[in-house]
């Protein structure tokens, strides 16, 4: 009862009209981004972070949470339309929904997305809801230790159970957080790492400086070397019989929803998860336990469907562990931690104390997001179909003057552009390269709280290192973190092994 209090106490803030306001403008925003190709909801909420100084934190958050909804919504439009995912997010709605679009049935693809993406998005802010405080009140027990433990445990699941190499996974992580520490020590004020002299430096690298930069200017830069002009955009046009007749087909899928909605909503609580494993999971499991396997690739609905629920139950997912433990779950999680750190807010169970009307505004205007996306999802598909004809040397250059306006209004300072345009440049080059991004940004936020709390623990211990293994939870946690630390060497062991085997027994 004291949650559904609190809940109704959240929806006062989120369903003023401002807000209101807000999660239209934030949910519209983030479905343009998350069909436009090479952007993506972490793109979206990169570009429009410095925007939200100009709002209240609560409000802030709300936009930014929408459009993370909005462009989730939105990257199963491209998918479909064009064959080509908005985002990493939409990659398993291609396999069924560019097919079920070559055959006529664009429409019904496009429907089954935005209702098994409502459908995900509302089971996983239920759960989302019911789990926040039990998770809160366990991190209550949290200090120095347990903290620098966790952060260890989030950059050793991105090594132990990402699926990118692990050696770049790791040059990722370290150049992040030696990136983390340039400007002035924590205790001593000592300036550290100032390149070439430059005051500029002094006051660190800003993390949304390295967003926008990252994901900003160089997923631009790689977009205009790879897109494919010759793409031809499959027309859609819905009905009210289509949209009824759609309905009635998605009434049959419920087991795939549901599935998709939970196997979503709890791999989107792992740091290194995400929507984009947790979609190819469900997209997997439905496949699996469908009376025709071997119609998933050619058109199966349940292709779609599965996928969509899971990618949006996955977002909500990833924003639990953000609120509750400070750890985010995805690199847009990642993002919109660097943003209340930025608005002074400390995420944490102690947000949940200090600052109710903002976690849960933040929670209650999931539910107002999650309905608005459906409804102009569904409204604008034809509008949607029109933005994707638009020149990609239009769009790339609309959002690199965002991207420089966007870096240059919160410090206006030019040293913040040029670190923009060296972090593109970066950027393209490490992902011409194949190098992940997300532990970059992971590192660079958490950085400053892993070395904080490290030293902390240090001090208060007088040195001593075991310190980290002989309080309970902080020991689970390095525990936890060393196994999947060595979880790649154990795979491949046991593959070598079972590599051996077969070649004894040829």
């Amino acid at each position: 009862m004291e949650t559904l209090g609190l809940l109704l106490d959240g929806f006062s803030t989120s369903l003023s009209l401002f807000n209101i306001m807000i999660v239209v403008a934030g949910v519209t925003a983030g479905l343009f981004i998350g069909a436009m190709p090479g952007l993506g909801s972490v793109n979206g909420v990169a570009i429009v972070l410095p925007l939200t100084f100009l709002v209240p934190p609560a409000s802030a958050i709300i936009l930014l949470a929408a459009i993370y909804y909005g462009a989730m919504y939105g990257g199963a439009v491209s998918s479909i339309l064009l064959g080509i995912p908005g985002a990493s997010t939409a990659v398993a709605t291609t396999f069924d929904g560019r097919p079920m679009a070559q055959q006529g049935k664009a429409g019904l693809a496009l429907i089954t997305a935005a209702v098994a993406s409502f459908v995900g998005g509302t089971v996983s802010v239920i759960l989302f809801t019911i789990f926040a405080v039990p998770l809160a009140d366990v991190a209550l027990a949290f200090g120095p230790a347990e903290e620098f433990a966790l952060v260890l445990l989030a950059f050793t699941t991105f090594v132990g159970l990402g699926n990118d190499n692990v050696y770049k996974t790791m040059v990722m992580i370290m150049l992040g957080l030696v990136l983390s520490t340039v400007g002035l020590d924590l205790i001593s004020g000592q300036p550290r790492l100032i390149f070439f002299d430059m005051p500029g430096f002094y006051s660190g690298i800003s993390f949304l400086v390295l967003a926008i930069g990252v994901y900003g200017v160089g997923e631009v830069l790689y977009t205009i070397e790879t897109s494919n002009k010759n793409t031809e955009v499959t027309n859609a046009h819905i009905t009210f019989a289509e949209l009824g007749a759609g309905l009635r087909e998605l009434a049959k899928l419920w087991k795939t929803m549901t599935l998709g909605s939970f196997v979503g909503f709890f791999v989107g609580m792992l740091p290194a998860a995400g929507a984009t494993p947790a979609s190819l999971m469900a997209y997997g499991m439905a496949k699996s336990s469908s009376k025709k396997p071997e119609s998933f690739g050619k058109g199966n609905i349940e292709g779609v469907a599965a996928p969509e629920t899971a990618n949006n139950a996955a977002s909500t997912g990833s924003l639990l562990p953000m609120l509750t433990l400070g750890i985010p779950g995805s690199p847009t999680t990642a993002l919109l931690l660097g943003g209340m750190v930025i608005w002074g807010l400390v995420p944490g169970p102690m947000l949940f104390i200090e600052q109710p009307d903002f976690v849960w505004g933040l929670i209650s205007s999931l539910y107002t997001a999650n309905f608005a996306s459906v409804v102009i999802n569904i409204a604008l598909i034809p509008l949607f179909v029109w933005a994707l004809r638009m020149p990609a040397t239009v769009l790339c250059a609309l959002v690199l003057v965002l991207c420089i306006i966007g870096g240059f209004a919160p410090s206006q300072k030019m040293h913040d552009v040029w670190l923009i345009v060296a972090f593109g440049g970066a950027g393209y080059i490490l992902r011409k390269a194949d190098y992940p991004l997300a532990p970059l940004v992971l590192a660079i936020v958490l950085g400053p709280l892993m070395e904080k709390s490290f030293r902390q623990t240090l001090i208060a211990e007088q040195g001593n290192i075991l310190a980290f293994f002989e309080r309970p939870l902080s020991g689970t946690f390095m525990c936890l973190a060393l196994f999947f630390f060595l979880l790649p060497l154990i795979k491949y062991l046991r593959s070598s092994q079972f590599d051996r085997k077969s070649t004894t027994s040829s």
